[in-house]
């Protein structure tokens, strides 16, 4: 009796063990979560087509950086309802991917030499070997890729040394093809994911050759998620009194073109006067680069309903001002 009892006993015990050993096995693993994210304690922004993701530029009066807000001073709207920002973080180090367009029509002969040197320069200080990439298009006639996507500084300056000035102008076609190569960028090393892009063009902006109107290279460049940065060549400038403190007495149409790249985007326009202030002005762009803030969104109503949305983000502080892109295409984030 007592020896079928334990034999009894020891089958039980088989069955729970063996139980336990099928749970272990099908129990899901970090990788097996939904969407595919593992879990990780260091909190990121997530890859996931549910999200909006701002990249967000904060000054004060005097054109500062203002690096020290946290998530509770900022607002988030889109077409006028607040939204709950569900990821937050200071001065992004995203990797980059950076398209850089050189306007290598007639127009800019004179200039083409500074902006060589200029873009160079940029290149060298933001491009981050095995962090960050860049391509270059020069655009006339028509766009054409000079350079795909590298890390390799040495390799861009090349390249952009190599170029010459003729020809037309074809700036929304450019505009187009650039965002188009930049929403399906190479991946970072690492787990994660995410990228910022970013177009740096050098252009008058006043296009007359392209197959595209300015509203589908707008267009284009917020479904790409890109941040526009553009340095104008225009040299329509008026100087007061003082030789050396020239002003900028009328926006023609190829600056308003620029500034609403920038401004739809949420980046900048820079308007150069000499060669040094060309430089400055890459110098600039490379020090925002590195002084924004990344804000991301679940939107209220849910992205399959599709259509343009406009986005608003606003901050407690006053005196501040805040630039972000100013809208995006449901559907992708």
């Amino acid at each position: 009796m007592k020896k079928a009892l334990i034999i009894v006993m020891v089958m039980v015990m088989a069955m729970a063990w063996a139980a336990q050993s099928v749970n272990t096995q099908t129990a899901p693993t970090p990788q097996a979560l939904p969407g595919g994210q593992a879990q990780n304690p260091r909190p990121t922004i997530q890859v996931s087509t549910g999200l909006v993701r701002l990249v967000v530029t904060v000054t004060d009066k005097q054109h500062n950086y203002i690096t020290d807000l946290d998530q509770s001073d900022f607002k988030v709207f889109e077409d006028g309802a607040q939204q709950q920002i569900q990821h937050f973080a200071r001065e992004t180090d995203l990797p980059l991917r950076v398209a850089l367009l050189l306007d290598t029509s007639n127009s800019i002969r004179p200039r083409l030499q500074f902006e060589q040197e200029a873009a160079t320069d940029f290149l060298s200080l933001v491009i981050r070997r095995n962090v960050d990439m860049a391509f270059l298009m020069t655009f006339d006639n028509e766009p054409q890729v000079i350079q795909d996507y590298t890390g390799d500084a040495a390799l861009l300056a090349g390249a952009i040394q190599k170029q010459r000035a003729g020809g037309g102008t074809a700036l929304d076609d450019a505009m187009v093809m650039a965002s188009k190569r930049l929403e399906t960028p190479p991946p970072p090393s690492g787990a994660d994911a995410e990228v910022r892009r970013v177009i740096v063009v050098i252009s008058d902006g006043n296009d007359n050759l392209s197959d595209h109107p300015l509203s589908d290279a707008i267009q284009e460049a917020l479904r790409a998620e890109a941040c526009v940065y553009a340095v104008s060549t225009n040299t329509d400038w008026l100087a007061i009194d003082d030789e050396s403190k020239p002003s900028k007495y009328h926006m023609d149409e190829g600056d308003k073109v620029l500034q609403n790249f920038a401004d739809q985007t949420g980046g900048r326009a820079f308007f150069p006067y000499k060669a040094d202030d060309l430089a400055q002005s890459f110098v600039a762009i490379e020090t925002e680069l590195r002084q924004q803030y990344l804000i991301a969104y679940a939107p209220s109503v849910p992205l399959a309903k599709g259509g343009y949305r406009t986005i608003l983000v606003q901050t407690n502080r006053k005196g501040l001002t805040v630039r972000t892109r100013k809208g995006y295409y449901a559907g992708k984030s």
